[in-house]
């Protein structure tokens, strides 16, 4: 088809020019570009650098008291021991640091996902590439709702207006006009009409063009005032609080007991350097401190984990809310559907239907109607739908190409329905439209049985789920193009249907949803007819149908009553989603919602959940959003649903193990000062413990696979706090049982004289199996005490084997032994030590039945046998 030649246009018309003629750069000269001029992005703000990391690690508390502890012992004149906290300190911030720097490293990548994407035109085709990577002196083709990625001129521009009010601080968008000598250097300044330059950060509010860039990162207009555009909220406010609450109440009680054991060991005891290590003992026993480790790593690798599945997390408290969620209000078109649409059906105002089959040849009388629903698209389509109209036309070879040049193009708007373009061959104009049926009537005024049998055809095609634009042609009178379509007289040419199949994923998705307690509820612009028929097809459940029209004249407390039986709505604008949203929210639901265009962004930003389409959705959209599905698949979404639920489990499991094994911990820390008995453990001890707790926190918890009642409970309740009162009693009866056990071990074999190194020894490995114990049965909410312990989980075999090898190190080695003032065991102490946590699992698995049926009775919402998450 022909390229549009250069006109002179009113204000913000059709202006083309030949400048996208040229291919643009060649891939060499861009990847050069790139290397001379650096990457299309600003500096950063919030950036840590590893030294920044280094220095926050060295204020956390239990470092603080390793080192204090390190330099107790110095005092003491114990060298060795010394030297051996300080090891552990250095540990500590060398894998911290790692951690905490391989976390802002995956935030820097999904920064860079959810930057800009740019559309440029590079060795003559049409290629999306990251915003980074456009360079000076790329073609960037530009489309309602995309996000400039760089400062550029125009050269050709049809109906094109952008909002600059990132730059300008104006609301009301500007029209942009093509520049009349291409690369003809004036004032470049943001707002005001007519210009013909567009800058990095501005949106496209309507129609489209091509533009040469003229300035990339720090260079452009946004880059001189030192504004970033992509933000990235990396916390999840809810959960920190909460966390940040509990490790302080953690701290202040242990500081408050550490302090009074130093305090009543100095005065009863004497040897104020052992209390103050005795002290340090008791406050690393009692402090939390994997808390906030948890939360960082189950966050940033669940974000990770469902970036592998083709969703982008860009707000990680979104991890959070999928799963609670209990409405997802889902768009149809690439969402449902495979977004890959064919022409079915042709219908004449005569009456006469044709239903398109491949290898069958389209009757004479329907060139006509196909040959203008290709000329009503772009001339270089890229929605689906014009794809299809152009590849219908190819189809058929009696169609001549078409010699006529674009003169003017009138864009799609929210209040018409319809777009039309003007041809002129040289002698003639003629206007080609296409649009929603009920708009192409209106402009072509149809008498009311031409109407209705119009509107019979619509509903016979949409009940079949296909669907329907209607086609017309006009004549302008002269080149004084009017301001609007509907000041011309049009005349119907036909309706074309076309069918998009439903995606195979889709009806076991939906299942999964209603099983899981999450209503879907379809959102579309097509007719009833067809919505109907594609929500049956998807498995969506049986409900009414409501349309735009009929929601419009609903007052709010009638939506909310409708809502309770809608589950399609049909003929919505994009404007109405915003209120459906809010109507959902008001009923006291958690909505996540789908969305692709400009006019999609606040009820994205609206909903607990914005969905954003990678593939399909504008950049606004994108940001406006909590997470993107880059493949528009409608399974990701359960998918981060069902991930989601799992990564919230296995915080649940990771805390509720925290604060049961603290228990037994900060137990044997202060049984020996209230029984008169030589201080079992030392800092020393409590470090080594910590270095087989800390990496079970992080990697064991965060790699358990998912609860199998995952998608067949319902959702939890938003509000439910992290740290809830029964998670917290389960956790304690677990430590507190386990301590009980302990200590009567270590009270019986004092009291029978056993050697105060030998004893330190056996309650030591005798913790190591209760914590063991503790790790197994909370792997699982519900699972038998024999799967828990086969169950797959990779990091808990390598956690094992170091455990393992550590324990064989401490009874083999002497020299491990004095550095511990540990004594040799008899092997039959060690049996007793590991006979120790099998019974406490064995008890503890017994327990989990009369615990699941309370913890049903306070949160119904709860996972089979989850104490933990009520």
């Amino acid at each position: 088809m022909a390229r549009a030649k250069a006109t002179n246009a009113k204000g913000t018309g059709g202006t083309m020019t030949d400048g996208s003629r040229s291919g643009g750069l060649t891939a060499d000269a861009a990847r050069a570009r790139l290397e001379a001029d650096g990457p299309n992005e600003l500096p950063r703000a919030g950036q840590r650098s590893v030294l920044r990391i280094a220095i926050e690690v060295l204020r956390e508390p239990m470092l603080a008291l390793l080192l204090a502890g390190g330099v107790a012992y110095l005092l003491l004149g114990d060298t060795t021991e010394a030297l051996i906290l300080l090891a552990f300190a250095t540990f500590s911030v060398v894998v911290t640091v790692v951690q905490e720097s391989r976390t802002e490293h995956v935030l820097e990548a999904l920064r860079d996902l959810s930057a800009p994407r740019a559309l440029v035109i590079r060795d003559g085709a049409r290629l999306r590439i990251a915003g980074r990577e456009v360079v000076r002196d790329d073609l960037l083709v530009l489309e309602q709702g995309d996000r400039i990625a760089a400062d550029a001129v125009l050269v050709e521009a049809a109906d094109l207006q952008a909002d600059e009010s990132l730059l300008t601080g104006e609301s009301l968008p500007v029209g942009k006009a093509v520049a009349i000598q291409d690369g003809a250097e004036h004032d470049r300044r943001p707002g005001g009409e007519g210009q013909p330059y567009v800058y990095s950060g501005s949106l496209v509010t309507r129609g489209s063009g091509i533009a040469r860039v003229l300035a990339t990162g720090p260079r452009s207009e946004i880059g001189r005032i030192g504004q970033s555009l992509a933000t990235l909220d990396a916390e999840a406010p809810r959960l920190r609080r909460e966390t940040t609450r509990i490790v302080t109440w953690c701290a202040a009680g242990g500081g408050a007991v550490a302090l009074l054991v130093v305090l009543l060991f100095g005065l009863l005891r004497g040897g104020w350097i052992e209390a103050v290590l005795a002290g340090i003992a008791i406050g690393m026993s009692m402090l939390p401190e994997e808390f906030p480790v948890v939360l960082t790593v189950f966050l940033a690798m669940g974000a990770w984990r469902i970036g592998k599945v083709g969703v982008l997390t860009r707000r990680a408290a979104a991890i959070e809310t999928l799963g609670s969620a209990t409405v997802l209000c889902t768009d149809k078109t690439g969402t449902l559907t495979e977004n890959r649409m064919s022409v079915v059906a042709l219908w004449l105002p005569s009456g006469e239907t044709h239903m398109v089959q491949p290898e069958v040849s389209v009757p004479e009388a329907y060139h006509g109607l196909i040959e203008t629903a290709a000329l009503a698209s772009a001339a270089e389509p890229t929605d689906p739908m014009e794809i299809a109209l152009h590849g219908a036309r190819s189809a058929v070879p009696a169609i001549a190409p078409s010699t006529s040049a674009l003169a003017h193009a009138y864009a799609l708007r929210p209040d018409l329905l319809a777009m039309s373009n003007i041809w002129d061959d040289g002698d003639t104009l003629t206007i080609s439209a296409k649009g929603a049926p009920e708009a192409i009537a209106s402009l072509c005024h149809l008498p009311a049985h031409e109407f209705a049998a119009m509107t019979d055809a619509v509903e016979a095609m949409a009940v079949r789920g296909i669907r329907v634009l209607a086609v017309a042609t006009a004549a302008p009178r002269d080149r004084a193009w009017a301001q609007s379509q509907q000041d011309y007289d049009y005349a119907l040419t036909g309706l074309v249907g076309l069918a998009d199949p439903i995606r195979a994923s889709v009806p076991g998705a939906v299942a999964e949803c209603r099983s899981a307690g999450i209503r879907v509820v379809m959102i579309t612009g097509d007719y009833a007819a067809t919505a109907r028929s594609i929500a049956t097809q998807a498995g969506i459940a049986e409900g009414d149908v409501l349309t735009g029209t009929d929601l419009a004249s609903l007052d709010d407390t009638q939506l909310a009553e409708r809502l309770k039986a809608v589950t399609v709505f049909a003929r919505i604008m994009p404007e109405q989603k915003l209120r459906i949203v809010q109507a959902f929210k008001a009923d006291g639901e958690i909505v996540a919602m789908t969305g692709d265009g400009v006019n999609d962004a606040p009820s994205l930003k609206a909903a607990h959940i914005g969905v954003a389409m990678g593939k399909r959705g504008t950049d606004v959209a994108r940001e406006a959003s909590a997470i993107v599905l880059l493949e528009d698949d409608f399974g990701s979404i359960v998918q981060s649903v069902r991930l989601g639920r799992r990564i919230y489990d296995n915080i649940r499991k990771a805390m509720a193990f925290i604060f049961a094994v603290h228990v037994p911990i900060a137990g044997l820390a202060l049984l020996p000062l209230f029984f008169g008995l030589p201080i079992l453990f030392g800092p020393i001890h409590i470090a080594l413990l910590e270095m087989v707790i800390d990496p079970v926190c992080a990697l064991v918890f965060e790699a358990e696979r998912e609860e199998d009642d995952i998608m067949r409970r319902r959702p939890r309740d938003p509000s439910e706090a992290l740290f809830s009162l029964p998670m917290i009693a389960w956790s304690v009866f677990q430590g507190g049982l386990a301590f009980a056990m302990l200590a009567t071990v270590f009270l019986v074999e004092s009291w029978s004289g056993m050697p105060e190194i030998e004893l330190r020894a056996l309650t030591f490995f005798a913790l190591i199996a209760e914590i063991v114990a503790l790790i197994l049965v909370n792997r699982s909410f519900s699972a038998a005490l024999g799967e828990a312990i086969i169950r797959h989980n990779a990091a808990l075999r390598y956690v094992a084997a170091a455990i393992a090898a550590v324990t064989a190190l401490i009874l083999f080695l002497p020299s491990a032994q004095a550095l511990l003032r540990f004594g040799s065991i008899a092997w039959s102490d060690m049996a007793l030590a590991i006979g120790l946590g099998v019974m406490l699992m064995l008890l503890l698995e017994a327990c989990k039945p009369v615990v699941r049926r309370l913890t049903a009775r306070v949160s119904p919402t709860a996972p089979r046998g989850l104490v933990a998450a009520s």
